[in-house]
């Protein structure tokens, strides 16, 4: 016996699915306790509290018991935005661009993925025109490497003239000296978000819940290898040539790249 009664023991055995406010608050929560490792549940409950969620310290407890972030405040090594470095930072360019056409500006950022057992890190480039994913990478370490590999995936992959604006938040993986020699190589123009200030990479910060509430959240991947194939397949495949953007008039970023058709 379980000590539930009828109804209690199928909502134990089937979880109803969570509704967008719930996800919301969820990405929030991820957001604070791995931008603020030292954070304890009550001080993460503030801080949504001051984002406009209605949430207690209790609920904000148990989510973090799910999502296993009570570790993460001995892990200092989950921040994926670390901006205080001696590296040089860059103006923020982007706010005055309006792409036209692909490879005019390019936008970059970095997210963690919960696998059962660790953390992994997924570094993204997209083209701003397009929202398409040009470059990516999956790691397990937050290395300048892993945003030197999307990078070089994007470049690769696009072959873009002098010219091209690359926008990011402030952080080393960006700031690196790796990162910013590879983009001068190919006579970019550097762009970085204002300090504390999020909403100036919103394009990565709209594809990231994409990612997260379409791919990673109905998923429980088995290992590294498995997050890589399925993330990838949802990227390639589903993101880039299938899904239907409101911002590109409901077709998707390859669609739109190749244009109306005659």
């Amino acid at each position: 016996m379980t000590g539930l009664n009828r109804a209690g023991f199928y909502r134990w055995r089937v979880p109803r699915p969570a509704t967008p406010v719930e996800m919301e608050l969820r990405d929030q929560m991820q957001k604070v306790a791995l931008e603020s490792p030292a954070y304890g549940y009550r001080r993460i409950t503030c801080r949504l509290q001051q984002r406009g969620f209605a949430v207690n310290h209790k609920r904000v407890l148990r989510m973090m018991r799910q999502d296993n972030l009570l570790c993460v405040r001995k892990r200092a090594f989950v921040v994926t935005t670390d901006s205080r470095h001696n590296l040089p930072v860059y103006p923020n360019l982007a706010r005055a661009i309006r792409p036209t056409a692909i490879n005019q500006l390019w936008v970059a950022d970095i997210t963690y993925i919960r696998l059962r057992t660790e953390f992994v890190y997924l570094a993204v480039v997209l083209d701003a025109f397009s929202r398409r994913v040009i470059g990516w990478a999956l790691g397990r370490t937050l290395e300048a490497g892993l945003a030197v590999t999307a990078l070089r995936m994007a470049l690769i992959e696009r072959q873009p003239a002098p010219g091209l604006v690359h926008h990011s938040d402030r952080g080393v993986q960006y700031a690196s000296q790796d990162y910013t020699q590879m983009l001068k190589q190919h006579h970019a123009t550097i762009s970085m978000s204002r300090k504390g200030n999020p909403y100036d990479n919103a394009a990565c910060e709209s594809f990231m819940k994409t990612l997260k509430y379409e791919e990673v959240y109905r998923n429980e991947y088995r290992d590294f290898h498995d997050a890589r194939a399925s993330i990838g397949e949802f990227l390639e495949r589903v993101y880039n040539q299938q899904r239907l953007h409101s911002a590109l008039g409901y077709v998707p970023p390859a669609e739109f790249e190749n244009g109306p058709t005659p």
